[in-house]
């Protein structure tokens, strides 16, 4: 199993990126939350003037936010500065990405016909968009020439998804869910922390850096609609936000969401919750759980940090590669 690495985009992230790589993480997945994070391009540009060998790419870019064609340029742009090689874009409906703006997912129709069309781009074709007929028409010194072939994947986990992954993707990029037998390629998203020597979850620094993998449970549960039984303390959670208007609350629900835990959710991320939730783990109980991803199917598991950064990225790469 390869050891790799997503961040929620900030401006420190090349920095964090190039920890990454001397650390021995093979790639790097930056989140697309505009309404959140920086420019996720922007910064993928700057991490591959930084770096030399670590993979690099979107991790998932949700289609709505920008033209096909401006995908592609973007595309182009990190492949002319980090090489094809090292370049792959995850792409999905829509979770941060698009409830962070009052909207809802996607369809996987739309989705497909994004991509197949971004790719089509990329191999230097003519194609419709929106009743006009487009085409890269880079010249030499203004992006790299094509055909552009960079792995496409998708951020994906129920039966449309799936099946449109297996029509059109090189992999399945999972965020939580089962992984799936078939694909050669498919990274697992894990956000959390390793114990250290004799801590235990009630730790301060624990806290800090196991949050976000608690919180992001009870957002993506709340946003989706799922069965509430699944989360401890869910209905309780969701009257701290009753004092919020219907159509703001979004806002206020996805406040610091993969960064730190805001006021709402603070008192719903205690030591007994990191524990039930699986957010923080002994570096044998983490080799343990990866040993049954892998023997599932996952064949990268991406690990993002929060808190101290570099020190949380030094920690599990130790822990993994013992």
């Amino acid at each position: 199993m390869r050891l790799t690495c997503a961040f929620a985009t900030s401006s420190d992230t090349p920095e964090h990126v190039r920890i990454a790589e001397s650390l021995g993480y093979e790639r790097a997945w930056c989140y697309d939350s505009p309404a959140l994070y920086p420019d996720v391009w922007v910064q993928l540009c700057r991490a591959a003037e930084r770096t030399s060998t670590i993979g690099l790419g979107p991790g998932v870019l949700i289609p709505s936010l920008r033209h096909p064609m401006v995908t592609a340029a973007a595309i182009g742009t990190l492949v002319d500065i980090a090489g094809q090689d090292r370049v792959a874009v995850a792409v999905g409906t829509g979770f941060t990405g698009r409830f962070t703006m009052g909207q809802r997912p996607l369809k996987w129709a739309d989705v497909a016909d994004y991509v197949t069309t971004v790719k089509a781009l990329l191999r230097g074709e003519i194609v419709t968009w929106e009743g006009g007929r487009i085409r890269m028409m880079h010249p030499e010194g203004f992006g790299p020439a094509r055909p552009i072939e960079v792995p496409f994947l998708l951020g994906a986990a129920g039966p449309k998804g799936i099946a449109t992954a297996q029509a059109i993707a090189d992999g399945l990029f999972l965020a939580g869910a089962t992984p799936v037998p078939g694909f050669a390629w498919e990274p697992y998203l894990m956000p959390g922390t390793v114990l250290r020597d004799g801590e235990g979850y009630e730790s301060p620094r624990v806290m800090r850096a196991a949050g976000h993998a608690v919180t992001v449970a009870y957002h993506f549960f709340a946003e989706n609609d799922l069965p509430t039984e699944l989360l401890p303390d869910f209905e309780e959670w969701r009257h701290a936000y009753d004092d919020v208007a219907d159509d703001e609350r979004h806002l206020a629900l996805h406040d610091l969401h993969m960064v730190d835990v805001n006021e709402r959710d603070r008192p719903f991320v205690t030591p007994q919750h990191v524990e039930l939730m699986g957010a923080a783990w002994t570096p044998a109980a983490l080799r343990e759980r990866l040993a049954a991803l892998e023997a599932g199917g996952v064949t990268d598991i991406v690990y993002q940090p929060a808190g101290d950064i570099p020190a949380e990225l030094e920690a599990f790469a130790s822990a993994v590669q013992t």
